[in-house]
């Protein structure tokens, strides 16, 4: 199999080391064909370098996708708790800074992560979880730039 480049990228990923954007990207590409190699590979990223935030998402993120809820739900507390100690913020969202947060930063991750923790507590039956860390998300994130508004959206159409 070829090298990946930066410029052959399937997603971008932001600052990664070479080896860990190579089986990211590695696979995103096989997500499409082959998901029980995809979570080889992103288990494997994040083996190789668990402070790598974006290993975290693909890993819960094809989890979801997959239905393994639990086991998404276990990958993205693990990911926030990693987001939250590189911020140097609480682990509890309840205690976190309001403030601007910029892309690719584990602040920005920390949030996102939340609004991902929000989707699969909707999909468990966890209504109520979800809109608590949803109401966070307002607070911290009133413009919806990680998205949470289409998770809330989704939340008041459950029963």
């Amino acid at each position: 199999m070829n090298d990946l480049t930066r410029e052959n990228d399937l997603v971008d990923f932001g600052e990664l080391s070479p080896a860990v954007n190579e089986l990211l990207q590695k696979g995103v590409l096989a997500h499409r064909t082959d998901r029980a190699r995809a979570d080889e590979l992103f288990r494997e990223a994040l083996e190789l370098s668990p402070h790598e935030l974006p290993a975290y998402y693909c890993l819960y993120k094809i989890h979801t996708y997959m239905g393994n809820l639990d086991f998404a739900w276990i990958v993205a507390n693990q990911g926030l708790a990693e987001a939250t100690r590189q911020a140097g913020w609480p682990l509890d969202p309840h205690l976190w800074p309001p403030k601007e947060t910029a892309p690719g930063s584990p602040e920005r991750f920390a949030l996102y992560t939340l609004k991902a923790l929000s989707f699969i507590q909707l999909k468990r039956g966890n209504k109520a979880q979800a809109m608590e860390n949803l109401a966070i998300l307002k607070v911290l994130d009133p413009q919806g730039y990680v998205g949470w508004t289409v998770i809330f959206e989704l939340a008041q159409g459950v029963a």
